[in-house]
């Protein structure tokens, strides 16, 4: 669990570590306000397009090998987002990262489902959401004290994460012990081709729309076209290839289709709405990035106690169906009161606005996992975790991309309307409506209309990501409640394959009796 959750706190950190710091690495770089979007998108994009394939290596190959395979890859794009010196190279790290951040993300929480029963998953599914939200605060508190100490600078932002990565790995190498199961099995690399690139064009194309090109235009038609074709292709290959990257099956289990589609409401309405809170917190009521970091602690607050204190009573009854839903009427709340801040908005009512949101995501997000996990057999937990987990990803850059176009137009519109009803020149604010704004260098007057614009616009994000948030409490509903099971995937899987099941003290003994061969070393990787 120390290397598990060492893991996870690295795949978070380096999603959130850059929030902070992102203002001051986009104008060190001398990049614009796409630019800005870019460096979160692509490590979501990467992260979400090659989650289903880590899901489906972990159904098939040593989940061990595979976690410290994943925090390697994250090593390698830490260090070079961190030697960066061209937003070109900052991106491609952020991919790499974005590779190894999917394997963690999935990988983490199959391991988990594999050595622990459902009934006791609630209690370290709630610790796990405590790494989450203690990773998601320690992020942007690092990047904004990075930032704001001149002898560090926004590039130690990158190196922070290699120590934990590494730790991970060692944790891992000396503690995990799972059944090597070695299986003849054909990789279905049309399949994965076809979902990457599929997922990829329509990403790029909700990314670039907006902004490189219009949303009505023959670039939109190239890549949703593509998109959608390739999709359609990859569906044709997994329904009748043997070993389908996403099980198309699974779909049919009730219960798996619900949390789906939750999951990607879930990511459109967290990711996309909260991802901008820094910049509107340095830009909009002019604070530190250290500062900035501290702001957001009243969220992170919220998602820690309630996902920790939803896992232990989730142990303790086996009810979980009513935090789902209580989790998703907090979360519409949240975002509907975060449509109501301005630049002028009280630190203390906001803070209760991001407190309900926090708390509404920490009922919800994990739990979504654990009601999949407890009703698919114990040979998809791979693929039924990974699928949950590429929702969520997909929604969380839909999100961002999307809102992030919404945000950069708002913000021109928004300013070039109070510098008209000024008298100044439209043209005088162009390079702030689109470029991220360095406001230390603005006058007095251009740096109020400035914040006033990036108020407004933050406050549309969050009126946008509402209905989705909405549709999610219309779906959480209709999840049927079955009782959590009370042994662990590989006793599971021992089950439905006929044999004996190891007990749970001995997690590491292999399976006897299953249909797999299994190596006598069980700690081999």
């Amino acid at each position: 669990m120390s290397g598990l959750m060492a893991g996870m706190f690295v795949a978070i950190l380096a999603g959130t570590v850059v929030a902070n710091a992102l203002p001051r690495i986009i104008a060190d770089l001398g990049a614009g306000q796409s630019s800005y979007t870019w460096v979160v998108t692509a490590e979501l994009l990467a992260m979400t397009a090659t989650v289903p394939l880590w899901g489906k290596l972990a159904d098939l190959y040593n989940q061990k090998l595979l976690l410290q395979l994943s925090l390697g890859m994250f090593v390698i794009g830490s260090l070079l987002a961190g030697f960066s010196h061209e937003v070109g190279l900052l991106i491609f790290s952020r991919v790499v990262q974005g590779i190894g951040a999917g394997g963690l993300t999935a990988l983490a929480q199959v391991v988990m489902a594999a050595i622990i029963p459902p009934r006791r998953l609630g209690k370290y599914a709630g610790i796990f959401g405590a790494v989450f939200a203690v990773g998601t605060v320690a992020g942007p508190l690092i990047g904004g004290l990075m930032v704001d100490t001149s002898w560090l600078g926004w590039r130690w932002c990158f190196f922070i994460g290699v120590p934990f990565a590494l730790l991970a790995i060692v944790l891992l190498q000396r503690t995990l012990k799972l059944p090597t199961v070695r299986r003849e099995v054909k990789i279905d690399y049309l399949g994965a081709f076809l979902i990457v690139a599929g997922v990829c064009a329509l990403l790029i194309w909700v990314s670039l729309a907006g902004n490189q090109f219009d949303w009505a235009s023959w670039q939109t038609a190239a890549l949703t076209g593509g998109g959608v074709a390739l999709l359609a292709a990859a569906v044709y290959v997994e329904s009748r290839v043997a070993e389908p990257v996403i099980p198309l099956d699974i779909f049919r289990n009730r219960t798996v289709t619900l949390t789906t589609v939750a999951s990607l409401l879930v990511g459109v309405a967290m990711f996309g709405g909260t991802v901008f809170l820094s910049q509107y917190f340095q830009i909009s009521l002019g604070k530190s990035a250290t500062v900035a970091g501290l702001m957001s602690l009243p969220m992170i607050m919220g998602l820690l106690v309630s996902s920790t204190v939803a896992g232990q009573l989730i142990s303790k009854t086996g009810k979980w169906k009513v935090y789902l839903v209580a989790g998703a009427a907090l979360m519409t709340v949240g975002l509907g009161l975060l449509s109501t801040i301005g630049a002028d908005t009280h630190f203390g009512l906001l803070s209760l606005y991001m407190a309900v949101l926090g708390v509404g995501v920490g009922l919800l997000m994990q739990n979504l996992v654990l009601a999949a996990q407890n009703d698919v057999p114990a040979a998809e937990l791979g693929a039924a975790t990974s699928v949950l987990s590429f929702f969520r990803s997909m929604g969380g850059t839909i999100g961002t991309s999307v809102l992030g176009a919404i945000l950069a137009n708002r913000v021109a519109t928004e300013i070039t309307k109070s510098l008209e009803a000024s008298g100044v020149p439209a043209g005088a604010g162009q390079a702030a409506g689109h470029g991220v704004p360095d406001m230390t260098t603005l006058p007095a007057p251009m740096r109020a209309i400035v914040e006033h614009a990036y108020g407004v616009a933050t406050a549309d994000l969050f009126l946008v990501a509402t209905p989705f948030a909405l549709l999610a409490l219309i779906v959480v509903p209709f999840i049927k409640e079955k009782p959590l099971k009370t042994t662990s995937g590989m006793e599971r899987l021992a089950e439905e394959s006929g044999g004996t099941a190891a007990g749970p003290a001995d997690a590491s003994a292999p399976l006897a009796g299953a249909v797999a061969k299994t190596s006598p070393d069980a700690s081999a990787p």
